[in-house]
This record gives structure tokens, sequence and C-alpha cells, in this order.
């Protein structure tokens, strides 16, 4: 969507409110013997604190409140009843709708204690998207957040996971337009005030970026079984440094 007026402006603010509490809450129970399912549980309280809706329940019949991936599972995560255990790396989507308004956001997060690798991967997401933020500008080209996603994850070795991308949010989870996380020459529009888009990373330490998606037919792995991180935030373009709904 783009965002015209205050009403807009203030109805994507508050669900990126709900995103942000959501993932607060949710990182913090995350440690040993907790499972994936109980996480989702709790996002379902906060949601219902806000007056809040599951988006992929709403329009896609997930049977979730929110994504919860884990180890080599990137995203799309069914929630499980599988104790979480040391080392594990887990990933969190939160997508709500709040009066009409969507946001979309995430964070991958490890089970103390964290391995060298498993944190080196999580700080790459990270940065790679704190670079995306630097070409992000009103009037710079929609394929520079790609190409500046790609250079960081390439100079940090490890592997982007090229079939996922990000998308246009706000009224619906997916808008236009895709958002690739690697650079595509054919993406030169450029990018005008108040489009909101999802932008968010997702590497693996594998050598594969090919995917595969699991027999529950939602869940997305590597296809090497290496672990994968994914960090997301809406944000709104402005002339200056993006607007991070969901921070």
């Amino acid at each position: 969507m783009t965002v015209n007026n205050e009403y807009d402006l203030e109805g994507m603010k508050l669900a990126g409110k709900v995103v942000a509490r959501t993932l607060e809450v949710l990182k913090a129970a995350v440690e040993p013997g907790v499972t994936p399912a109980e996480l989702d549980a709790l996002a379902g309280q906060v949601f219902a604190q806000y007056g809040a809706l599951s988006a992929p329940r709403l329009e896609y019949s997930a049977p979730v409140n929110v994504f919860i991936s884990v180890n080599e599972d990137i995203v799309h995560g069914l929630p499980t009843h599988r104790p979480l255990a040391a080392g594990d790396v887990v990933s969190i989507d939160v997508t709500p709708n709040v009066g009409g308004f969507v946001a979309d956001a995430a964070v991958t997060v490890a089970v103390p204690p964290v391995s060298p690798v498993a944190a080196r991967l999580i700080a790459c997401a990270e940065a790679a998207f704190a670079q995306a933020m630097k070409a992000a500008r009103v009037g710079h080209p929609l394929n520079g957040i790609g190409r500046a996603i790609e250079a960081e994850v390439a100079r940090r070795g490890f592997t982007l996971l090229r079939e996922l991308r990000g998308h246009g949010v706000g009224r619906a989870i997916h808008e236009k337009p895709d958002v690739p996380s690697f650079y595509d020459p054919r993406l030169k529009k450029p990018l005008h005030e108040g489009l909101v888009l999802a932008v968010e990373p997702m590497v693996s330490s594998g050598r594969n970026w090919r995917t595969r998606t699991l027999k529950d037919g939602w869940t997305i792995a590597t296809s090497d079984g290496g672990i994968a991180a994914h960090f997301e935030h809406t944000v709104m373009i402005t002339r200056g440094a993006p607007l991070i709904l969901t921070a």
C-alpha cells in the first residue's frame, strides 16, 4: 500500500506496535523446554489484548497465530509440540491484522548457548537488512534494496535464500511490488514516498540456495540442512531514512 493520509499512517503504526510487542514477548519466552506451540498460544494472547487477528489465518487459513521455524526451517513453520533445546535457532514471524491494517516482521533468536555459526548467521541477516535501509529512499530504484542485501550476505560468507523475497504490505499480507533480496536489473522503478514494504533477508549456513516445502504444506526449509535466519521489518519509504513501523 501507499500511505496517503494520517488515517492510514496511524493504522499502520498501530499494526506495527502489535507486531513489536508480540515479538518482544515471544523472544523473552524462548528458552529450553518451551514448545513452539506454547509460543504460538502466547502470541494469540497478545493479539487478543489489541483486538488483532492472525493475518495468515484470515487470508490463507493458516492453522496458527504466528509462524515459528526452527533450525533448517526457514519460514512459514507450523508451531510444533517439540520442546526447544539448547542451541536451537528459532525464527518468529508475526503478521497481525489490526482493524484492517497488516504489518509483518520477523526475528531469529538462538536458545543459549549459541553456537558461533548461529551467532554470525543471525548477525548477517540483521546486517543485510540494515544495508537495505540505506538504499530504501524516495527516488532510488527498487532493485537497490536487493543489491544491498546480496552484497552484505556475500561479504559475510553465507548463502542468500533467493527463492524467498519481500513484498508490499498494508491492507493484505502480500501486495505489489515483490522485493527480491538480490539484484534484479529489471526492477528499476523508483521508490515513492509513502510506499510500505516488508523487507526480509533470509540466509542459510548451507551452500544451496534452493528450498523445499515440507509435507505439512506450509513449512519451507533449506534443501541441504543448513540452519536459517530470517530478519524482517515493515517499513515506509520517506525522503530520508525509512520509517520502520514494526520497530
